[in-house]
């Protein structure tokens, strides 16, 4: 009875506006019936989700995905190696540490929206990041960080289901290795006949022709994400790192000591104890990382604003066909489709971490 309210609130303003969201998703609701007291609105299927991925006026949203995908990759990435670095120096210092550590999470308390307005401002083409060379006589840097319209990585969006099949393959093949390492048969024969499902779908995709656009559309990493990637790593990298130092600390250091016992460096014991008991922790940070970078929205708008394309991601696309073009519909898809996407990397997470809690 005490959780009851709670449940009720719950499931009322999270899953039933999910339900929601998804029922628009599914509607024709649009500019004209937007502002309508009455709208006349029609169910039209999975028309508005199959035109945001193949029809030629969304080419946009298509881009947004490969930018929020590069950035992911790029944020998380960094994030995890410099809080790691981080991590390992404060673990070493023999004074101030309580300094340091209180410098780098700082950014944290920072807002997205403060953190996106200074970074703008240092990295403006003419001032910024770009005039440092210029103290030691070197001539000023000329990196259009927010603004490059450079790529870099390119591919062909036709072909996007091959490359999500060999992704997945590729993880599938990992996971199975894993599996046949610690002698767990049953999970690694599940991985091997899904991997070759997945590799006679390829090949079957491959000798068909199948496409998934009629025409070659190419898009890319666009360079000017690294000034986004830059701020959000300089903010998030502190959290990180103060995940591995707790990581750090609750390491045994008998552990430590009977590996030094066994003729094993410094280098050695960090590689093969303190690494692999950090793993838990890494994958901790990379859900929550990931699951920031899936939903980025308010650093990107206040850095780049919402109508600079080389800078934006499937949420800023979302903003502006709901509010902005009155596409209600078409930004309740968008916004399924980032639900989806951050299922996908919470979902499993919690199911393993409810499996290992009952074993």
């Amino acid at each position: 009875m005490i959780i009851l309210p709670s449940i009720a609130l719950l499931a009322i303003f999270v899953y039933g506006f999910i339900g929601q969201t998804l029922k628009v998703s599914l509607t024709d609701w649009g500019r004209e019936a937007a502002l309508a007291l009455h709208p006349e609105i029609s169910y039209v299927g999975l028309k508005n989700y199959h035109e945001l991925f193949t029809g030629f006026l969304n080419m946009r949203f298509r881009q947004d995905l490969a930018n929020m995908f590069f950035f992911t990759l790029a944020f998380v990435g960094l994030s995890l190696f410099v809080g790691l670095v981080l991590a390992t120096l404060i673990d070493q210092l023999v004074w101030g540490e309580t300094f340091f550590r209180t410098v780098f999470l700082y950014p944290m308390s920072l807002s997205l929206v403060v953190t996106g307005t200074v970074w703008r401002w240092l990295l403006q083409p003419r001032g910024g990041i770009n005039v440092l060379p210029t103290l030691v006589g070197l001539p000023a840097g000329e990196f259009l960080w927010l603004s490059s319209r450079e790529q870099s990585l390119v591919f062909d969006w036709s072909h996007i289901l091959y490359y999500i099949c060999i992704i997945v393959l590729v993880v599938m093949a990992f996971m199975a290795y894993g599996h046949h390492r610690r002698g767990e048969r049953q999970q690694f024969r599940t991985k091997a006949v899904i991997s070759a499902i997945l590799m006679g779908i390829l090949v079957i995709g491959v000798a068909g022709g199948i496409t998934l656009l009629d025409y070659p559309e190419e898009h890319g990493f666009n360079k000017a994400i690294w000034g986004v990637v830059m701020a959000a790593v300089w903010q998030m990298s502190g959290y990180t790192m103060a995940l591995y130092l707790a990581g750090l600390r609750t390491i045994s250091d008998e552990l430590r000591e009977a590996a030094r016992v066994d003729g094993a460096g410094k280098f050695q014991i960090y590689r093969y104890v303190d690494l692999p008991l950090l793993k838990p922790i890494t994958v901790s940070a990379v859900v929550i990382l990931g699951h920031i970078a899936l939903k980025i929205f308010d650093l990107i708008f206040a850095m780049a604003g919402p109508d600079h394309v080389p800078t934006s991601v499937p949420a800023i696309t979302m903003f502006l066909k709901t509010f902005r073009g009155n596409e209600l519909a078409v930004g309740s898809s968008i916004g399924i489709i980032l639900l989806i996407l951050v299922s996908l990397l919470i979902i499993p997470y919690l199911a393993n971490s409810f499996k290992t809690g009952e074993q």
